[in-house]
């Protein structure tokens, strides 16, 4: 019933998102057919052009929850068209998330939408508006390894292979990151509509910065390693081996040289 006060052209899908959907597909057939004449160009295109597809997906789960919630603003706002050039920050949104993937192979979260709360009654329509977005890294975590658990990669190109096991380590950290109750990320979106507004007020001020303080604790080598244990021993748990997940990271830098170990037979 909510959406139907939204105008039509406020939720069709954006030839923004489309076209990068589009790259996406035709990279991930130029990896799975070995088409490129440079496989990791096309391994970075499909692995790019996917986590892109999953911020988007990210937030659109917020607005659309926040649309339900009460939030009819969320329309006008752009955010119903999957577009990401119509986020807050589409730098956060966007740029930042994909240079972390290049910097360390990790799905640190990115912006986000701007909700306005006031207009949404109820902690649990709160609570759920902050989790809609890391269920979905959850949801794609689950398709990216179906293939894996379900064993059903026989005959499958290693190249593709390796792109999806990355890819997976992508939305397995983001999903975890997400949920981490830190100011500023939506694991503490979750918690705190439940807090007092004594708690409330004084947090407040670190929610800037609590994305550049998870990135600098995952700077710290035991830290850094300690979680990265974790998020193996959980892919491995779903079939994705260690194989797939440092081949996959490998071959998206494709400006360095390849290990030899991952080119493909």
């Amino acid at each position: 019933m909510t959406t139907a006060t939204i105008p039509r052209g406020d939720r069709r899908i954006s030839p923004v998102f489309l076209g990068i959907v589009a790259v996406t597909a035709v990279a991930g057939w130029a990896t799975w057919t070995d088409f490129a004449e440079v496989p990791g160009l096309a391994v970075f295109l499909f692995v790019t052009g996917a986590w892109i597809v999953s911020l988007c997906l990210h937030e659109y789960a917020h607005a659309r929850t926040a649309l339900h919630g009460g939030d009819l603003t969320i329309g006008a706002k752009g955010y119903l068209t999957l577009n990401p050039l119509k986020y807050t920050h589409a730098l956060l949104s966007v740029v930042l998330p994909v240079v972390f993937v290049i910097m360390g192979g990790i799905g640190l979260p990115g912006g986000a939408v701007f909700i306005e709360r006031h207009r949404i009654q109820g902690r649990w329509k709160h609570s759920l508006i902050s989790a809609a977005g890391p269920l979905t890294n959850v949801l794609f975590a689950v398709v990216c390894t179906a293939p894996f658990w379900l064993d059903v990669l026989d005959g499958v190109p290693a190249t593709f292979r390796y792109a999806l096991g990355f890819l997976a380590l992508l939305q397995v950290t983001a999903a975890i990151l997400n949920f981490l109750p830190v100011p500023g990320l939506d694991g503490y979106g979750v918690i705190e509509p439940w807090l007092s507004h004594r708690v409330r007020r004084q947090v407040e001020p670190f929610a800037p910065f609590g994305l550049l303080f998870v990135f600098a604790v995952l700077w710290i080598p035991e830290v850094n390693r300690t979680f990265f244990d974790v998020v193996d021993a959980l892919l491995r748990s779903l079939g994705v081996g260690d194989l797939e997940t440092y081949c996959g990271y490998d071959l998206f830098r494709f400006w360095r040289d390849t290990n030899p170990l991952c080119e493909a037979p």
